[in-house]
């Protein structure tokens, strides 16, 4: 038993003496070998914890010892600066370059100088949306860019072909959102394939509810926060830029 112990206590002190590469691929052979559901693994990285690495895979990350044998899920706290280091670097691997969004296929209302900027992912029969639109037309000196993104079910695509397609599109959606206003007809033909490429880039970026917000340091969060917490992201996301 004694001898079990040396040698299992030996081999991990073997595995910790490797160079940082070597410990990464040790720590992905054996966890893609024993844990074969997982999905691939794109990067192995330390952290800040002596002996503890992060997994990460796509956006999302757990944490393993050096060898591969214990995975952890959770957060880890810095208890000095009470800092959420996990979500701190969810938010960084998730962020969106504000550059990158394609700001031809979304709604443009500006408010007062409109000096600060946020896009919006809405679905027209999101409840959450509504409330959140509400809180957003009191925000002053913020240009908003609403893409219009149908994921709850076909009549949301067709209230959204019907907002989209209409003679003033945004009008139209804060009529809707604000007072339940009727989406006019569709009159004729029209091109609405830039709702199909706003569903498919929020694929592409999974955002898998709606409202998601995306602020102008390309930060963004899920749900409908108050306009005090809109204010507060905006100011935050404005210094940053």
């Amino acid at each position: 038993m004694l001898n079990r112990t040396l040698a299992a206590a030996a081999a991990v002190l073997a595995i910790a003496a490797l160079p940082a590469a070597a410990q990464e691929d040790v720590i992905r052979k054996n966890l893609m070998e024993r844990l074969p559901q997982m999905p691939k693994i794109d990067e192995v990285s330390k952290t800040p914890i002596p002996g503890l690495y992060e997994v990460r895979m796509g956006t999302d990350v757990i944490y393993s010892d050096e060898s591969g044998n214990h995975v952890i899920q959770g957060s880890i706290f810095d208890t000095r600066n009470k800092t959420n280091l996990t979500d701190a670097r969810i938010q960084k691997l998730t962020a969106i370059d504000f550059a990158s969004l394609p700001l031809k296929d979304a709604m443009v209302q500006k408010q007062g100088n409109g000096s600060r900027k946020l896009a919006v992912f809405a679905d027209p029969n999101c409840g959450y949306c509504k409330r959140f639109e509400r809180d957003l037309a009191t925000v002053k000196d913020v240009t908003i860019y609403t893409f219009l993104y149908p994921i709850l079910g076909a009549d949301s695509d067709a209230k959204a072909k019907g907002i989209w397609c209409s003679k003033d599109a945004q009008k139209t959606w804060r009529a809707w959102m604000l007072d339940g206003a009727t989406i006019p007809k569709q009159m004729g033909s029209c091109d609405a394939a830039a709702i199909a490429r706003n569903v498919a880039f929020g694929q592409k970026h999974k955002l898998n509810g709606t409202p998601a917000l995306v602020f102008q340091d390309g930060r963004r969060l899920p749900g409908a926060i108050p306009a005090a917490e809109i204010e507060k992201q905006l100011a935050e996301a404005s210094a940053k830029s």
